[in-house]
């Protein structure tokens, strides 16, 4: 809902001024806190929660280092490798510390980053999600394609968080471009302002630099950081999950 809400709004044409439910973002930190709650309790023992948190720790000085110019970005393909070693659960949670580390050391946090801490958990957990049975060069070619979709979905999720924002105040009747949110036209008229936008402003760029970024990193040193990972994971325990390599193992 945080982040469909400018699709679903439907308000009459004399409407003054449009508030955004900014009731959400005040909540997310609470649902956050409660998942990681429930996961270190149930699902997480303390060495997989010292793998979490070296792991959030290298992501975060990676995202400094990789400042995403041109979608460049250094994040996605470890939170994906992770996730897929570790669990959805893990990815999850992963994706949520990383990103929160991260805005702090780099100075990013503001009302962007709880949907970048939710669209990260996703790509975590959807790497957790992903078929356990698949493994050798199959498996990496699973995690390139992965990490492609994952690029694209994370910048399209993302600019639909800020798009009515991004070119000018949510105020029916106000001046707007044709890219611009309207808040009383119907979903179609919204959908498509909204596919032109992102087409223009980050699919083309941002996020093909990101998928591209993913898609190297994931080709060459995924073997080598699953197998780190992995050798890892044999000493700790994420309960409900059973990666491939350490049953084989």
């Amino acid at each position: 809902m945080m982040l469909l809400w400018p699709l679903l709004l439907r308000v009459p044409p004399d409407t003054e001024r449009i508030d955004p439910p900014f009731l959400f973002l005040a909540l997310l930190p609470v649902v956050i806190a409660v998942v990681l709650a429930e996961l270190s309790e149930g699902g997480l023992d303390t060495r997989v929660l010292a793998v979490l948190g070296v792991l959030s720790a290298v992501i975060a000085v990676l995202r400094g280092i990789s400042a995403g110019t041109g979608g460049i970005e250094l994040v996605f393909f470890l939170l994906v490798l992770a996730g897929r070693v570790f669990g959805p659960g893990f990815g999850f949670v992963l994706g949520v510390t990383s990103l929160f580390a991260s805005a702090l050391m780099t100075a990013g946090v503001g009302p962007w980053l709880p949907f970048q801490m939710l669209v990260s958990a996703w790509v975590g957990m959807g790497a957790g999600l992903l078929p356990r049975r698949v493994t050798g060069r199959a498996e990496i070619v699973m995690l390139v394609v992965y990490g492609v979709l994952a690029a694209y979905l994370y910048g399209l999720l993302m600019n639909l968080s800020g798009w009515p924002f991004l070119l000018g105040i949510v105020v029916p009747g106000h001046e707007q471009t044709a890219l611009s949110f309207d808040p009383g036209a119907p979903l179609w008229e919204n959908l498509r302002r909204f596919g032109a936008f992102t087409l223009i402003t980050s699919t083309g760029s941002f996020d093909t630099g990101r998928a591209i970024t993913n898609a190297v990193a994931i080709a060459v040193l995924g073997p080598a950081v699953l197998t780190t990972l992995r050798r890892a994971a044999r000493r700790a325990t994420v309960r409900g999950h059973v990666d491939p390599a350490r049953t084989a193992a």
